[in-house]
């Protein structure tokens, strides 16, 4: 069985760390790191990635815009996406969840529950 590839995409440092460290507790899995929509772009096409965990509010190209292009990409269109935000409200969850997002965590989360999501998609 392959090791499974997760991309995290924040602009914070300190929560991509966060985030990578948490992950990293499941053991055979491999995590990739980009601060906006647009580093992960340009990681996509080069790594076999097998989740995406995204923030929303980032520079450049956000969450929600690289939600929307793996969602019309034939070659993403089933990977499973995670996003992870501060933004909590009904309406911002609905949204994400209606622009194909698998699941809506909002910061601060629980690692216990991060970790319980990333192996139901995986």
């Amino acid at each position: 069985m392959k090791t499974p590839t997760l991309l995290i995409v924040d602009d914070s440092a300190a929560m991509r760390s966060l985030m990578a460290a948490t992950i990293e507790t499941l053991g055979t899995v491999r995590v990739l790191q980009a601060a906006n929509g647009f580093e992960a772009l340009r990681i996509l096409p080069r790594e076999q990635i097998d989740l995406i965990l995204t923030d929303i509010n980032m520079p450049d190209i956000n969450g929600l815009e690289l939600l929307s292009f793996v969602r019309t990409n034939p070659i993403y269109r089933d990977l499973p996406v995670i996003i992870i935000s501060t933004e909590g409200s009904r309406q911002d969850i609905d949204r994400g969840l209606s622009l194909g997002a698998n699941e809506y965590l909002v910061k601060p989360f629980i690692p216990a529950t991060l970790l319980e999501l990333i192996q139901r998609l995986l």
